[in-house]
């Protein structure tokens, strides 16, 4: 497959998904948990490069490589390459992949599901041999619930296990800030833990949001589920919560996903500052920043 790739190295971004909302609305009779979430992509980002190669292979960089073994089959960039294969129909293909990774594991924020996306999306544009949009994503669930949201990385409203997704309104002007203790979360852990499963859905979504007030009032009618559940389960969540809202630039502070990681809004071109301030004090912390969307 080697004579399908461009000249040269092609590469995408795997941005974090931050779930500005999510509600918890039903379990499955298989197990699965039911969501309503509203979502974003902020311009804070994993970035995939894949190369023309005779065998795929999978190299990791960057500060959180220390986090994943390349050479693990359950790997899911390797994972999403081979199941784009077998679903296209392609029995001889090639990719080296270098990774370069700056979110952290297992933190929240679907930095897995966004490189499995990211490897789809390469491995679609080197062969030139498009899926069915129902057939990716139908791929792509099967990756992993965060998966078919991270392939087009915009914001959106995510209902079901992760397989209903319609678009949310555009997202106003605004920096957020992302903060993660360092420490993990096992999301099976704040499932099992969680006592309340059959919550509301989220408000009716308005048309717009005219700024970045009108998104937190939107926001202040909602929350995440799992936070007090995740707050229980690791003190260093509520710490990181606590820092947040203690910052005069910041307008909301939540925890996305099952956590660790939180999130502040803030104004635009305010974000670095809230960074700037909390590394100073929380130097251990992983803390990054960015345009909301």
């Amino acid at each position: 497959m080697t004579d399908m790739f461009p000249a040269g190295p092609l590469s995408q971004e795997a941005r974090a998904k931050v779930n500005l909302a999510l509600h918890v609305t039903g379990r499955r009779a298989d197990g699965y948990h039911l969501l309503d979430s509203l979502v974003v992509f902020p311009a804070i980002s994993d970035r995939l490069t894949a190369h023309a190669c005779d065998h795929v292979s999978l190299t990791v960089t960057g500060p959180f490589a220390p986090a994943l073994d390349a050479n693990d089959p359950g790997n899911l960039v390797l994972k999403a390459c081979h199941a784009f294969a077998r679903e296209a129909g392609i029995s001889s293909y090639g990719m080296r992949f270098t990774l370069d990774k700056h979110l952290p594991v297992a933190s929240g924020i679907g930095g897995g599901s966004a490189d499995a996306a990211a490897s789809l999306r390469l491995f679609q544009e080197i062969a030139g041999k498009a899926l069915d949009t129902c057939d990716l994503n139908r791929l792509a669930l099967s990756l992993g619930a965060d998966v078919p949201v991270c392939l087009a990385s915009r914001s959106a409203r995510m209902r079901g296990i992760g397989d209903v997704l319609d678009q949310a309104p555009a997202m106003p002007s605004a920096d957020i800030v992302l903060v993660n203790p360092g420490v993990g979360v096992p999301t099976p852990a704040v499932f099992k833990a969680m006592t309340s499963r059959d919550n509301a859905g989220l408000p009716d979504l308005p048309g717009s949001f005219a700024d970045l007030n009108a998104l937190v009032a939107y926001l202040g009618t909602t929350r995440n589920d799992m936070q007090a559940v995740a707050e229980a389960l690791c003190p260093a969540i509520p710490e990181v919560i606590a820092a947040l809202v203690s910052h005069p630039a910041t307008q909301l502070a939540r925890m996305s996903g099952s956590g660790a990681t939180c999130f502040a809004l803030t104004e635009t071109g305010r974000g670095e500052a809230i960074c700037q301030d909390l590394r100073r004090s929380r130097p251990g912390w992983w803390i990054a920043s960015g345009p909301l969307s």
